[in-house]
């Protein structure tokens, strides 16, 4: 075996590069998601604001474009229900991120209970 690597090693190798691979992007994940989850909670409480406080709640309904003309309030409604769908993606990458954190803890502590359990400390 002189010049070759023990397959072991290097599986071991690179599961352990694939893990951590995994806890840095699963941090970039984390902090993309809650960008996400923050603008679009801003924009869907903007369009509701818009949609519903401000014509029927608080009875504006002229500014310097009419609030219930048809046109703008289908565009609106578009608009709100994509930020919804955006705000429900951010929600959901921010779970999966999440159990996939927890996933990499069990396994790092798997990991050690067997390094110790085997003396490979």
């Amino acid at each position: 075996m002189s010049g070759e690597s023990d397959p072991f090693v290097s599986g071991t190798e690179l599961h352990e590069e694939f893990i951590q691979r995994v806890e840095r992007s699963g941090r970039a994940i984390r902090r993309l998601s809650l960008l996400t989850v923050f603008v679009a909670g801003v924009l869907a409480a903007s369009y509701f604001g818009q949609l519903v406080l401000l014509p029927f709640a608080l009875g504006v309904k002229t500014q310097t474009v009419d609030l219930v003309d048809p046109a703008l309030m289908a565009l609106e409604a578009v608009l709100l229900a994509l930020t919804l769908a955006w705000l429900y993606i951010g929600v959901r990458d921010y779970a999966f991120v999440g159990k996939l954190e927890r996933q990499v803890r069990e396994i790092r502590a798997l990991q050690a209970e067997a390094a110790k359990k085997y003396g490979l400390e």
